[in-house]
């Protein structure tokens, strides 16, 4: 059975209506469809703060190297070794260094033995020459005797001096040979806890150019540091003694403190971005905190506690149609202030942008200024434009010295519940979720 087609008014009568349901969303609706978002003032605490990023380390790290070459014989520490200053950490295999102090030893006994011999030598020659003066004195013996017997005298003298010399040099060889004899047993130098070990039982180091690096010791990580890179925007807050906040990915539900004990005027420059390294003490009585966590930080630079605050978003709001005050009026409800109702095309601001009706396009006051403006609800639901003097802010809240009352209403944002119809000429929206038309094939 085939179906019957709609006869032509059906069809005019639809498209009638789809026409007036179109119509009627493009078409703005009245004031009383707009709703304001609003907050009420209230007490609380508001923290100004500084964020940053750092790396826990131990305040003192001691690295234990070794002076003289050899091979690692035994070891006495390892990881997490609780130790104390002079304790034996490492010892080196000491065969060498034990063949040296002899052979320097020997030397030594040589050497004085030259000297005994030179001192002897030296004394005949003394002798000698005594002999040949007085011979001389009485024109007994030629005067070329007489100069040859000084010349040996002075030259018996002369070796007697060197050989000493050599004594001395042979002294020190052998105090070198038992010093690098006592550097093949590795001491702490401090007290602390080993966190790091690099060696191992038969490995050689070698220390020709640099002293290579067996342990990592850090002092007392009871008492720990967070060295953390301060933006250049943000130093000139910083101060020495400000109280500090910061948290670790092993702990997330628990939040550390401590003060900052530094801050380094060397600057460090990474991808044009200028930080400064501020040291952070902290107290680890639990030991919780290891070195090399990083630790996400907040530096408390000013904090207000039971102060009237309101959301930061009241005062960036603008209602729909307000035009700022000029500058130099003090953002108060002079001439130009107006508030306009819902409907109202946006006026322009002095920075040349348009305030939209949730308040996110205008240029609003600044928090920290000696003035701001914001909105309070009257009796009737209107917002009335109220000049305030704002305190610190933490980005969520801000604290407000003059111009409110507790438990008064601030509007934070607008919602006018319309589709507004898009303006003659105007371009088709970029939104990726607004509905795109084909065009018809021709």
């Amino acid at each position: 059975m085939a179906m019957k087609r709609p006869s032509r008014r059906v069809v005019v009568a639809a498209g009638v209506v789809a026409a007036l349901a179109l119509l009627a969303l493009l078409l703005p609706r009245g004031k009383g469809d707009l709703r304001y978002q609003t907050a009420v003032v209230e007490r609380g605490d508001v923290v100004e703060v500084v964020g940053a990023t750092g790396t826990l380390e131990a305040v003192t790290t001691v690295q234990v190297g070794s002076q003289v070459s050899g091979t690692i014989a035994r070891l006495h520490a390892d990881f997490n070794s609780v130790v104390r200053k002079g304790q034996v950490v490492a010892r080196l295999d000491p065969s060498l260094f034990e063949a040296r102090v002899s052979q320097a030893r020997a030397n030594l006994i040589a050497a004085r033995a030259n000297v005994e011999r030179a001192r002897a030598t030296a004394n005949d020659n003394r002798q000698k020459l005594a002999r040949a003066q007085e011979l001389a004195a009485k024109e007994l013996l030629p005067v070329s005797d007489l100069e040859t017997a000084q010349a040996n005298h002075d030259a018996a003298l002369a070796e007697l001096k060197a050989n000493q010399a050599a004594v001395s040099q042979a002294e020190a060889n052998l105090n070198q040979a038992q010093v690098d004899l006592g550097h093949t047993i590795i001491t702490a130098p401090i007290d602390g806890v080993v966190i790091g070990r690099n060696v191992d039982v038969g490995q050689t180091v070698a220390a020709s150019f640099q002293a290579p690096v067996l342990f990592v010791i850090a002092n007392d990580l009871r008492r720990m540091q967070v060295n953390a890179a301060i933006d250049e925007a943000d130093i000139g807050r910083v101060q020495t003694d400000q109280e500090v906040s910061f948290r670790v990915d092993a702990y997330p539900e628990r939040t550390f403190a401590g003060r900052v004990a530094q801050v380094r005027l060397q600057p460090t420059i990474a991808q044009n971005v200028v930080t400064y390294s501020t040291i952070i003490s902290v107290d680890n009585p639990e030991q919780r905190l290891k070195p090399g966590m990083t630790a996400t930080v907040s530096l408390i630079v000013r904090q207000a506690s039971g102060v009237l605050r309101v959301p930061a978003a009241a005062l960036r709001f603008r209602p729909e149609g307000f035009e700022r005050p000029g500058r130099g009026q003090g953002g108060g409800t002079g001439a130009g202030a107006r508030p306009a109702g819902a409907g109202v095309a946006a006026a322009a601001t002095p920075s040349g942008r348009r305030a939209g009706a949730e308040g996110r396009g205008g240029d609003g006051p600044r928090a920290d200024g000696p003035r701001a403006l914001l909105f309070v609800l009257d009796e009737k639901g209107a917002p009335v434009p109220t000049p305030v003097v704002p305190g610190i802010a933490d980005g969520q809240f801000v604290e407000i010295k003059e111009g409110l009352s507790e438990g008064a209403r601030v509007v934070v944002g607008a919602d006018l519940g319309r589709v507004t119809a898009p303006r003659p000429g105007a371009s088709p929206s970029t939104n990726p979720f607004s509905p795109q038309f084909q065009r018809r094939q021709r």
